[in-house]
């Protein structure tokens, strides 16, 4: 498994609870923050399965 991949499910679930820390606190600044790292570790999974999938010849 490429790196990127894991990388980007820890980012991915750090950013789902600094949503929900800032949904719950009312800060809005934290729940955006969370949603954009969320999404960062969207990408970064998806660039560690084209990598995974370029190694095997897909």
């Amino acid at each position: 498994m490429d790196k990127n991949r894991s990388e980007g499910m820890k980012n991915q679930v750090k950013g789902t609870a600094k949503e929900v820390v800032g949904k719950v606190t009312g800060n809005t600044t934290k729940e955006v923050a969370g949603k954009a790292q969320k999404t960062a570790g969207k990408v970064q999974s998806a660039v560690g399965k084209a990598n995974d999938d370029a190694r095997k010849g897909r």
